[in-house]
């Protein structure tokens, strides 16, 4: 088994503080992140493993001043580079330092179609910069996405938005619901969308990707607890990603360490190939010898795994449980309380915490 994705998070830190942030909670400081040099080490043995993607994100990867050398390093290896940012950073003439050291892809967030509502959710005043950033990245030759996150809070908007990446002339367009993890977690009673909205939701997209076929792909995550059955997060636990965080610990997701009692074995102490093999926190959850009925016996155990482990954790408080979002979870039933008491109130009703980052990302 090979993996096929390498997650670098090079650092936690962020100008922004969207409330959805799937960050965990206690995040790694500036003082812990690893050096230029381990990072390179670390996309050499990827390369060498068969990885054959480099996913740069964060936090704000461009809260680095070395990114650009990273991105070389990670071409070097051999690895499609792509970069997950906000934007806020990335002037003229680090895009251009960026494409030149062999940048592949940008994946460029947006909080909304309205320059108001987009700020209040990301806790600055972004938008607009975005906006000019957009355009700016469609003159260079680097495949270019438009991630919008979508809740309760602004699936209103959805149209707008879908019309809003076609007037940036996006290759691709991602739209994802919140998933309740980190601080959107923490914040699910204020995001989490209505029945009726997701129903509408699905709808849209579904119209525009026939509408869009050909000119702009468009794709689609749900959210979790409106789903029949749970999806194969991150492509089974320890079956095609491996996370690295800022501190070098290695992880099957970015949620893992929400789990109590495993370790996460350093690429500064152990080799890349080592941990995937061998650890056990890669091992813990892979194959089928962990699952319990119904999965165990479900003939989709194949295609999800049995859901997402990190999931199962915050909901029931055992990581080894089904994934509760499925509806033939033995506690299925804290999913659908969840939804229930979020159709009964107003769409838009609740309010929402901030995530407050202690360092910023300047420097």
């Amino acid at each position: 088994m090979t993996p096929l994705s390498l997650i670098a998070e090079i650092t936690h830190r962020c100008p922004l503080h969207c409330v959805y942030c799937s960050n965990p909670l206690e995040m790694q400081a500036r003082e812990r992140e690893l050096p230029t040099g381990s990072w390179v080490e670390t996309f050499r043995a990827a390369g060498a493993l068969g990885v054959l993607q480099l996913h740069l994100t964060g936090g704000e990867p461009l809260a680095r001043a070395d990114v650009a050398e990273l991105v070389a390093a990670g071409r070097e290896a051999g690895l499609y580079v792509n970069l997950i940012t906000s934007g806020i950073g990335l002037s003229p003439d680090r895009l251009e330092a960026l494409t030149e050291a062999g940048l592949d892809h940008i994946q460029l967030s947006f909080q909304d179609s309205e320059a108001d509502e987009a700020n209040r959710i990301a806790g600055t005043r972004a938008h607009a910069y975005k906006i000019e950033l957009a355009r700016r990245i469609k003159g260079h030759r680097v495949a270019f996405t438009v991630n919008m996150v979508v809740h309760r809070r602004n699936l209103e908007r959805l149209e707008p938005m879908i019309a809003l990446a076609e007037e940036l002339d996006a290759d691709r367009l991602e739209i994802a619901h919140v998933q309740y993890y980190g601080w959107a977690l923490r914040n699910r009673d204020a995001l989490l969308p209505t029945r009726a909205q997701w129903e509408r939701s699905l709808a849209i997209i579904t119209a525009a990707r026939e509408r869009l076929s050909g000119r702009m792909r468009v794709d689609f995550v749900g959210p979790d607890y409106y789903a029949r059955y749970p999806k194969a997060c991150m492509g089974g636990w320890g079956r095609s990603v491996i996370l690295i965080d800022p501190a070098g610990r290695a992880m099957p997701c970015h949620a893992a360490g929400a789990i109590p009692g495993l370790e996460f074995d350093n690429v500064q102490e152990r080799s890349l190939r080592w941990i995937w093999e061998e650890s056990t926190a890669f091992r813990k959850f892979r194959g089928e010898d962990w699952m319990p009925e119904p999965c165990r016996s479900c003939d989709r155990r194949t295609q999800d795994f049995g859901g997402c482990r990190c999931q199962a954790m915050l909901l029931t408080g055992d990581a080894s449980a089904t994934d509760p979002v499925c509806t033939l979870a033995p506690k299925h039933d804290l999913v659908e309380k969840v939804i229930g008491q979020r159709d009964s109130l107003p769409e838009v009703d609740a309010n929402w915490v901030y995530r407050i980052d202690p360092v910023s990302a300047a420097g």
